[in-house]
């Protein structure tokens, strides 16, 4: 018998990346379904001949939702934005077309469905990002109720666009902002433990119907986050403390960026910490969570003034500068 088939939606993504190399070392075929299969043609190297497949699909459209999932083992939901665009609206993205990735999972009989949601989703929620999140596991679980869902917090690894983007900010500006005075929390989680996370809840039927809170194992406040991006790329900035008020007046014109550094959205989660308040989390899945500092540094070298040749630099002007 053939090795199970996967179909994972939203798989192009920083998460889908990992998440489908994580299943294709765990022996599953995967099924990539995405809008632009040109974006990609990065994934099937990550196994071994025929056994990741791309497949064009637009989750907004129902009918290609369906007729993508048909002979699916399993079902991973990845799909989610972080500003709206256009037709791109977290009501289409993460209530709607959630739903109808449910639906067709539980209209053609998927053993099981992994939906990635993330740690604050409530649909009462004054962040429209939150809300959806919070409307769409509701729609998912009305649908599918024995679905797994994962809420991690800020996810890191290596193509992440939290700590390389503070970390390329801090190339070419004086300081850094610190929104709402740095005091907001996180629990930051490492990609290929969420990934992990998602080849388990497949694998283990006790973790079907059950919603997880993912995070890393220390807690950070924004502030101590910052501070530690300029430790590792061995920059001296000022943080500078941004009230929220100020702060969503600037995001107000910067949202209309076309890849927005900040929206008054994103200042409104912001107002909340972002941190693992559930018994069901990482360890109830058999998984160690990863420190930020065991992966962090491997990426953020790069954006040292020298480089990967920083540390050399700088022990050898310490020798030239020490006594003889």
């Amino acid at each position: 018998m053939s090795n199970p088939l996967i179909t994972v939606f939203g798989g192009t993504g920083f998460l889908g990346r990992h998440s489908v190399r994580a299943l294709a070392r765990a022996g599953f075929r995967v099924r990539v379904a995405v809008r632009y299969p040109n974006a990609g043609f990065f994934l099937p190297p990550m196994g071994n001949v025929g056994q990741i497949a791309l497949v064009k699909c637009n989750v907004r459209e129902a009918d290609q939702v369906a007729a993508v999932v048909q002979g699916s083992h399993a079902v991973v939901n990845l799909t989610g934005i972080l500003y709206q665009r256009g037709e791109q609206s977290f009501e289409a993205v993460h209530v709607e077309a959630a739903e109808a990735i449910a639906k067709a999972a539980h209209d053609v009989g998927v053993a099981a469905l992994v939906h990635v949601s993330s740690i604050g989703a409530d649909k009462d929620a004054e962040s429209g990002y939150a809300a959806s999140k919070g409307e769409g596991e509701q729609r998912v679980r009305a649908a599918f109720p024995d679905a797994t869902i994962l809420r991690p917090s800020l996810v890191f690894g290596p193509e992440d666009k939290f700590f390389n983007r503070f970390a390329s900010l801090a190339r070419i500006l004086p300081f850094l902002p610190l929104i709402g005075g740095g005091h907001t929390k996180f629990q930051p989680v490492f990609v290929g433990d969420v990934a992990s996370a998602i080849v388990r809840a497949i694998d283990d039927p006790a973790a079907r119907a059950r919603t997880f809170e993912l995070g890393g194992p220390t807690v950070y406040s924004f502030k101590e986050l910052m501070q530690l991006i300029l430790r590792e790329t061995c920059r001296t900035r000022f943080l500078v403390p941004v009230p929220f008020f100020l702060a969503s007046i600037k995001a107000f014109f910067l949202q209309f960026l076309p890849n927005p550094l900040l929206t008054p959205d994103q200042v409104t989660l912001l107002r909340s910490d972002n941190v693992v308040t559930s018994e069901n989390n990482l360890a109830s899945l058999g998984i160690v969570p990863t420190s930020v500092e065991a992966e962090v540094p491997a990426y953020l070298w790069r954006f040292r003034p020298k480089g990967q040749y920083d540390e050399l630099v700088r022990d050898k002007a310490i020798e030239a500068a020490a006594p003889r």
